[in-house]
Formats: structure tokens, sequence, C-alpha cells
């Protein structure tokens, strides 16, 4: 999939956007992506997210799926969630939101809500892939700041987000019931 000849034209990735980046550099940008697909998400892959969800979680979450797909595809106005395939088919996502500032502060920063990857393509690079697309695309719109929600114990998680630059945030969260 990588152009070693500028010469020929550019594979051609998410949004026909070209890909000159070199697989030899050692940024964000010329990485796993260049070996997975990855694409702007599209309301025809609910089927694929809720499948590949119902397998690392073992639920049915179709309902909140509907949702974040709803949120992502109609209410966000910059859309930054994606896809990543193999062999033409879905085997990851990021589902991730741009916002322009909250509790009286103006600063854009994006907020990925949701990330999965098939079991069976895990230390395959469609995360690496995934988060990858994501940082470039941010990038471009200059997002500078991404943040992301985990428990405690996702360990997994937590180790694949800390290998590509995520800190504990200096935030305090605070919950109660509602009875």
């Amino acid at each position: 999939m990588q152009n070693q000849d500028m010469d020929i034209a550019p594979q051609k990735y998410d949004a026909d956007i070209p890909d000159y980046s070199d697989p030899d550099a050692d940024d964000f940008v010329a990485l796993s992506r260049d070996k997975v697909t990855v694409r702007s998400m599209q309301q025809t892959d609910l089927p694929a997210l809720i499948r590949i969800d119902r397998k690392l979680t073992g639920m049915d979450r179709s309902a909140y799926y509907e949702r974040k797909l709803a949120e992502v595809m109609n209410e966000s106005g910059i859309r930054v969630s994606l896809v990543a395939e193999v062999d033409g088919l879905p085997v990851g996502y990021i589902m991730a939101r741009v916002d322009y500032g909250e509790f009286g502060r103006a600063e854009p920063m994006a907020v990925i809500d949701t990330i999965g990857v098939e079991p069976g393509h895990g230390r395959g690079g469609v995360a690496s892939a995934l988060l990858s697309q994501l940082l470039a695309n941010l990038s471009i719109l200059h997002v500078d700041r991404v943040r992301s929600t985990l428990r405690w114990n996702n360990f997994t998680l937590m180790s694949f987000l800390a290998r590509n630059g995520f800190k504990p945030a200096q935030r305090l969260v605070l919950r109660k019931r509602v009875d």
C-alpha cells in the first residue's frame, strides 16, 4: 500500500486524501495505517460495530451504538470517527468527537468515546492505525489535545494509550446515584 515512487499516483486513504507519508519516518503519520485501511465511519457500519462490541463485551449494546452512531454522523459538526478494514471488512473502530470548549473555556479538544478491535486482529496494528489516522486528522483541524476516559482496571487499553503518549489528566470525576 505504500508509495515508493513519487511519480506514481499516491494511494488514496480516508476521504480521498493522498498519503505521502514516509513509512521509515518516526512520526505518528507514517505507521501501521500504511498496512491497515482506515476510512471515515459510515451509517452502514452499524452492524459491524455491534458485532465487534458483542464479541468484546459479550453483551448486546445495539441501542448504545445506534445512539452513538447517530451522534457522530448527524449531531457532530466535524466527523472524526473512523473504521479500520482488513480485506474489505470492518475489524475495528474509533468513535471520537471534537469539543470546542467546556466549562466556560474555549479550547478545542478531541474526546475518544469508544474504541474496539475485532478479537483475532489485536496486536495486528489495527488500533494503532485508527489512533494514528485520528491524530493526523485532528492535527489538520488544529486540535492539539485528545482525552479519553476508561475504567481503572482496563489495563489493556490503559497500556495501549500509555504507549501512544497518553498520560493521566489532572481531572477529578465525581458521581452520585440518583435515588
